[in-house]
């Protein structure tokens, strides 16, 4: 039996509720409609033509007139907006939902949401499970959003001293039913894994660009010159600017700590080439290249 049969078997949701219907909550959906574990999909998003756009794409089955209409039977609902936004959400969302439903949230930055929601939740008698799927695009909206977005990713769920067992157990086997790892995870650890892996580079990103096309020594501008390796090492750079500046508020701390450590590896960097060490920048390369080498063939450690 596979890891999706396992996960599959003996689970079902009759209702379940997307609230911000992109590529992170719209992926979600297809991903359990695809493995026959969820009978409808309900949805509702701040903007009425992403939402339709949703409905066209059978991502929802359930077009709601209403955030009422959306969350009344829900299961489980999924906060999918921007981290900023959740705490807003889910005062709206938490008094229309059912006592002793399920409500999670797939927000980047965990200790603040969860520190806003969980007890907002407990005062509405609903059971809050905190997660973050590892997996995205660039791309966002709910044309961006495909089933197969969560397969052998991995989705952290950061359960508090206060969290329902049953509720996480749910919220574990619908993310193991989309495809991904379970792993749970301590809130603080989380955001500083997260800061490291995930904010640091987009913050790289987004600098490198404004740094390249800012550069001023030629009318022209260089990026027209710019080919494959710039492109790709910047892609993310073309992600949500809300979604990413909510983060850079939300996970200040940590954050900063890992830009820290960035601009120490840059000084090195940049004292290696101005004093012309060529042994020390071999050694600086080398060591990155098999780092890297390691991600995409864990034997080459």
């Amino acid at each position: 039996m596979s890891k999706l049969d396992k996960a599959t078997s003996g689970f079902y949701l009759h209702k379940i509720t997307i609230i911000g219907v992109g590529l992170i909550g719209g992926s979600f959906a297809l991903a359990l409609k695809r493995a026959g574990v969820v009978a409808t999909v309900s949805g509702w998003d701040a903007n009425p033509e992403n939402l339709s756009l949703a409905n066209q794409l059978q991502i929802v089955d359930q077009h709601s007139a209403s955030l009422a209409d959306a969350v009344h039977g829900a299961e489980l609902v999924m906060l999918a907006v921007p981290v900023g936004a959740m705490e807003a959400a889910a005062r709206e969302v938490l008094p229309l939902m059912d006592r002793g439903a399920i409500l999670t949230d797939s927000g980047s930055v965990k200790q603040c949401v969860l520190e806003a929601i969980e007890p907002l939740a407990a005062s509405q008698g609903i059971r809050y499970v905190a997660g973050h799927p590892i997996s995205g695009t660039e791309r966002s909206g709910a044309g961006a959003a495909f089933a197969e977005l969560y397969q052998g990713k991995r989705c952290i769920l950061t359960p508090s001293a206060a969290t329902d067992p049953d509720a996480l157990a749910t919220v574990q086997r619908a993310w193991q039913c989309a495809g991904s790892d379970v792993v749970l995870m301590d809130v603080q650890k989380h955001d500083r894994i997260l800061a490291a892996i995930s904010h640091l580079p987009h913050m790289i990103a987004y600098s490198l660009v404004n740094s390249v096309s800012s550069y001023d020594r030629y009318e022209e501008n260089i990026l027209d010159y710019s080919a494959g390796g710039f492109r790709d090492f910047t892609r993310i750079a073309s992600s949500d600017p809300v979604m990413w500046r909510d983060i850079a508020l939300t996970n200040q701390q940590s954050l900063i700590e890992m830009i820290d450590q960035f601009e120490g590896f840059l000084r090195e960097l940049k004292n290696d080439i101005q004093q012309g060490d060529g042994k020390r920048l071999y050694e600086f390369f080398l060591r990155s290249k098999v780092t890297r080498d390691a991600l995409i063939q864990p034997k080459v450690r």
